[in-house]
């Protein structure tokens, strides 16, 4: 790995101001979700609630039509478009892509056809300046699709597992996760999040803290992608968002594993400790200047 690496730590944080939370939901940004599949629609709620939770103004979920209705009661929040099978996004769905200030791609798919087909229509939907956030499924299906690697470039955030990053970089891949993050986001142009770390196109790390094993549970992994998408539609840089994106998801985990135990907190309650985890590292953060 030959760039840097950097703790996340209050210092960092500091030179990455948050936007104030003032506004109308519009001006506080607006965020697509796609992903949800009939058996899997639960990943694309929980992304969805995390984009609110770290202060996002306005989510709009767009999920397979079969679950849109137990998505729309379950979500309260939430405007609920459809995909389908055979078609992908329906004409409102693309509508609210093109309005939209950062999408998220991936949570909950879980055929890597009908993904290919979404995240095709996400790229050549969404604005050409809008950050796309490619999670599960979506970077499964990348690594096939060279002519979308290309048009990803400079304006992705990348959020592979292990698996995942063994897919992406094939015998490329080192044994290191974060240098496996660190040589992705090289080969891509992209900003990669794995192994609670920050990698950019530079190569240089930024890592987090390591040790909430509670976080190695369902839908984790859906929260922090949703945290960060939250913050990239609030106006964040990529690196920004995704440095901030892991403070608040491990910082999360770190206050339930004391509240609670070490393990068997769940998603949904990581999610729902982001604000006052938000409110404690801008004051952190506040701090340091």
């Amino acid at each position: 790995m030959s760039g840097s690496t950097t703790p996340i730590d209050g210092t960092l944080l500091a030179g990455m101001p948050l936007p104030a939370a003032t506004g109308s939901k519009d001006a506080r940004g607006r965020v697509v979700v796609v992903g949800g599949a009939r058996a899997t629609v639960g990943a694309a709620l929980l992304a969805g609630i995390a984009t609110l939770r770290v202060g996002a103004g306005r989510l709009t979920l767009v999920v397979d039509e079969a679950a849109a209705t137990p998505a729309a009661v379950a979500v309260l929040e939430a405007g609920v478009l459809t995909w389908s099978q055979d078609e992908g996004c329906d004409h409102d769905a693309l509508d609210e892509l093109a309005g939209a200030d950062a999408v998220l791609v991936g949570p909950g798919l879980a055929d890597p056809e009908h993904s290919l087909r979404l995240l095709r229509q996400v790229v050549e939907t969404a604005a050409p300046r809008v950050p796309l956030l490619l999670d599960a499924f979506a970077l499964g299906v990348l690594a096939d699709a060279p002519d979308l690697q290309d048009r990803v470039r400079g304006r992705a955030v990348l959020t592979p597992n292990g698996a995942e990053l063994d897919r992406l970089l094939g015998e490329d891949r080192p044994d290191d996760e974060r240098e496996a993050a660190a040589r992705l986001a090289a080969r891509l142009d992209a900003v990669v999040v794995a192994a609670s770390a920050v990698a950019d196109p530079a190569g240089d790390v930024r890592a987090g803290d390591a040790t909430t094993p509670g976080l190695g549970t369902s839908g984790s992994g859906d929260v922090l992608a949703g945290a960060v998408a939250g913050l990239l539609a609030a106006g964040l840089p990529r690196v920004d968002a995704a440095v901030w994106g892991v403070a608040l998801h491990t910082g999360a985990g770190a206050r339930l594993a004391h509240e609670q135990g070490a393990a068997g907190y769940l998603a949904r309650e990581v999610a729902d400790a982001l604000p006052a985890v938000r409110r404690h590292l801008a004051a952190v953060a506040h701090a340091h200047r």
